[in-house]
Formats: C-alpha cells, structure tokens, sequence
C-alpha cells in the first residue's frame, strides 16, 4: 500500500529526538507517523542500530546502507547530528528547543544535568511549555536506580523469561524486544498525556518511561495468579495457565491455534469438530474442570485435529464465531489477504515498513519522510532555525555540528 501525505492528529507538534536504539525511536516515530515533525539528532558516531545487521540497504539505495533495524524504527523524521559534549552544540540544542513541544532522551541519568541540560534545574526555567520525555533502564531510584538496561535483560529480571518456554527448552526470552517496545507505547501515551494537562495547566512536565517498569507491567496474567493466590507460572509452551483448550495443535497441513475463552466458544468449537458430546463430559463442561483436566482434553483434540487442514478449519472456527488461527511464519504473516487490507505494509520510495496499527476516521496516518540518512536535513534544521550560512559553517569547522559519521 503506497500512501499519501495527510495531516495527522499530532500535526503542529515539534519533536526534538535524542533518542537511539529502540524505544525512544519507536515512540518518536509512532508521533511522526500522526503528524509530529520529529528532528532526529544524532550522535557523532550516529545511532548504533544503523550498523546492527545483516541485512542493509544497497549503497545505492535512498538510505545509504542503513540496516533494516534501523529502516524499521525511524520513518516520518528528519535528521541532524551534534555532538552535545561540545558547549556550541548544546547552544544548538537550546535554540531548537526553542520552538519545540516534546524532548525524547535516552541518556544515562546525569548525563543532560552534567552538561547543564537537566530538567528542573535549566529546562523547565528556560521552556516552560516543554514536555521533557525520558527512557531509562529502571529508573532513578532503588537498587538499580541510574544502571543502564537491555530488553533481554529486563525480560530475564522482570520474571517475562520465567514464564515463557516449555519444559524441555528451560526460560526463554520472548522472540520479539517486546519490552523495549512497550517502553515506547508507555512514553507515547505519557507525552499525550502531558501535551493534554498543558492544554490545562499552559506547562509542561518531565515524562519518564523505564524499562524494568513496563517489563513488570506486562506480566499478566502471572502478576495477577502470584498476587492473589501466590501461584508461579510452569512453563507451559502454547498453552494458557487459566484456560483450555488455548493452545497450538498440530493438524494434517498447518498447526493451529484454538482460542477458547467462555463456554460458548467451546461448544461452538465441538460443533465444528463433530465432537459435540465433549462440552457436556463431566470432566470439561467448566473452564475451572478443562484446567484440571487439560492433558486428557489435549490428547482428545489432538487426535481429532490430526487429519484435519489446518488453513480450512481455523476459517470455520472463525465462521462459526471460535478464535482460531494458523501458525504463520513472517513472510506469511506479511503478505496475508489480512495485512494488505489494513494497510500493514506500507512503502515510499523504495522503502518498506510496517503501518501504523491505530487508525483515526479523520486523522491519517501517512509515510512523508523515510528513514533519514545520517545528517540528511542537517544544514536545513539549522537554517530554519536562524543559522546563517558562515555560522553553519563555524559550527561544522568547530566539530559541534557533524556532517559525516566518525
């Protein structure tokens, strides 16, 4: 799907990102997919992801290299590059901060205050409109207040690795850096959250977002099962530890996944598979009974969906009302009937990437800006915001203003 540009709900909103790696630039560019004009600044040696490959764009291509876990995380900005150890820099900075509403950071803790950046010391003096947006590994305080974090680190301490596996794999991190990706989705609903009191207050306000915190916060149903009745999760692979049949069954053709969550979808299910006696078995005809009883309810849906097609009866599950779907690899799942429909693939020039998953009646998302190469819009940001010509050229003789990567 090829879309055209259209103003988004957060057009008007200025951006000034700071952010690399993964969740600031999710976040940052979920706010430019709705119309936010984000200005990436980068760091002399550039955001780190550029280099995490294979695979790479052609040299030849628009984005110079730039590796798909890059491409991926920061369409919709533009980009410059300083290096804000270097005083004439951090005047840059200030001066866009001038005209912007949101700062993205990522730094370790201490490091804006070292350079006289921090917040309440200088920021919320100098901006006092400004929405100051943070991630951090956990945070200021305790223990592991101030360390920096990693999403596969924060899955193994937050206990997330502890419920994922199967007996004969052990604890397995999650395949996707769903906790760095969560970290994003709570910065963006913090920094709407902060752009709507100061529709209130005229102020702005510092947003914090950490990791170990999102990791904990994403723990259901097992924070939950701990809390109230002091139950650890068992490495169940598939399956659900407060429902069954919720699981991954092998089929003739496709393994397929039975979503079953209320009585209703269980009988509907039964229905399907000729097997309408087994919601009225003793044994199953509760969600409480179909627990205690999983590994016999198991072994009979194994055996009845041996010889079925996987593909044919997920759609007559869904037909008939039951959640159900077939075990899609990447590929599949990317050039499903689906994903084209909602408009999931999204392209631009060359580019490729995933589209954005919320969708306003009135407010459009759109692709006007693909990833940028490094320092792509350095000398434009610094004109528009009053920098002559011999001044951008002091700055970039000065190493404040980067125009290649070292």
């Amino acid at each position: 799907m090829t879309q055209s540009p259209s103003l988004g709900a957060l057009s008007g909103v200025t951006v000034i990102d700071l952010s690399r790696v993964l969740g600031g630039p999710y976040a940052t560019q979920i706010l430019g997919d709705h119309g936010a004009e984000v200005i990436k600044i980068e760091p002399p040696q550039g955001d780190e992801t550029r280099e995490w490959g294979p695979p790479f764009q052609e040299e030849e291509d628009a984005l110079r290299g730039a590796s798909a876990y890059y491409v991926n995380i920061n369409r919709n900005k533009r980009g410059l590059a300083l290096d804000l150890s270097l005083p004439a820099a951090r005047a840059v900075l200030l001066r866009l901060l001038g005209r912007a509403d949101v700062l993205v950071e990522n730094f370790k803790i201490g490091t804006l205050e070292k350079w006289g950046l921090g917040y309440e010391a200088v920021l919320a003096k100098q901006f006092p409109r400004l929405i100051h947006a943070r991630v951090t590994g956990f945070g200021a305080e305790g223990p592991f207040g101030g360390y920096p974090g990693y999403d596969a680190v924060i899955q193994t301490m937050s206990g997330l690795s502890s419920a994922n596996g199967s007996p004969a794999s052990g604890p397995v991190k999650l395949g996707v850096p769903i906790v760095d990706m969560a970290t994003g989705l709570n910065l963006v609903i913090g920094i709407l959250l902060a752009l709507r009191e100061r529709e209130k207050s005229g102020r702005g306000q510092f947003v914090e977002a950490a990791l170990y915190d999102a990791g904990l916060s994403i723990l259901h149903p097992h924070s939950g099962n701990y809390l109230m009745g002091g139950t650890l999760p068992q490495l169940m692979g598939n399956a659900h530890p407060n429902l069954a049949p919720y699981d991954l069954f092998p089929t003739r053709t496709r393994p397929i996944f039975l979503g079953i969550g209320n009585e209703g979808q269980f009988r509907k299910a039964m229905a399907v598979l000729n097997a309408a006696a087994l919601p009225s078995d003793p044994r199953f005809d509760t969600v409480a009974k179909r627990n205690a009883n999983r590994v016999a309810l198991t072994a009979l849906l194994t055996e009845l969906l041996a010889d079925k097609d996987g593909v044919a009866l997920a759609k007559a599950m869904l037909d008939a009302g039951v959640p159900a779907g077939t075990l899609n690899n990447v590929a599949e799942a990317l050039h499903d009937a689906q994903t084209t429909a909602r408009g999931m693939v999204v392209e631009k020039d060359g580019y490729k990437g995933i589209g954005a998953p919320i969708k306003l009646s009135r407010s459009q998302t759109s692709v006007r800006q693909v990833p940028p190469r490094f320092n792509e819009h350095g000398d434009a940001i610094l004109s528009e915001a009053g920098f002559s010509a011999d001044e951008i050229e002091q700055l970039a003789g000065s190493g404040a203003y980067v125009r290649e990567k070292r």
